[in-house]
């Protein structure tokens, strides 16, 4: 993911602020942050329960499995069900607005519509070969065909 400089100033100037919170201890956020030059704010949550409130932690022991609005048994029927065993990180995006010391939680999206934040698969998204995943129909569209991982490697 890249973020410019223009791009948080252009938020800022519409009173919108864009965070990243991720389960990593601090320092190590704030190091990776800090090696690619960004100023986004970016918090931790390792220790609580956020990623748990927000199904982006997914494991059973710590609270209800639930991801992309999906219970157990959707999960199970969309092929999902390996969600609810162990424990998995999932990627989800949230909006919030504060309004008089309040904070009201007022969007999230998980799986795909997620892509904004990561840039390169909304771009692919746009584009007659897409993301080039093997899942994509039809099938021969590209020459190279590759798993569903966000690695972008050749």
């Amino acid at each position: 993911m890249t973020i410019s400089d223009g791009l948080m100033a252009h938020l800022a100037t519409r009173d919108t602020t864009l965070a990243l919170i991720s389960r990593a201890p601090h320092p190590k956020l704030a190091r990776y942050r800090d090696e690619r030059g960004w100023k986004v704010p970016w918090y931790s949550s390792f220790g609580g329960d956020f990623n748990y409130d927000f199904h982006v932690t997914i494991d059973a022991t710590r609270a209800p499995v639930e991801w992309n609005f999906r219970g157990p048994a959707e999960l199970e029927e969309h092929g999902q069900g390996w969600l609810l065993e162990g424990s998995w990180e999932q990627p989800g995006h949230s909006a919030f607005l504060a309004v008089d010391g309040e904070v009201f939680h007022t969007y999230s999206a998980y799986a795909r519509g997620s892509e904004w934040l990561g840039g390169s698969y909304a771009f692919l998204d746009l584009t007659a070969l897409g993301r080039q995943e093997e899942w994509e129909e039809p099938k021969g569209r590209a020459d190279s065909v590759r798993g569903a991982v966000p690695d972008f490697a050749t």
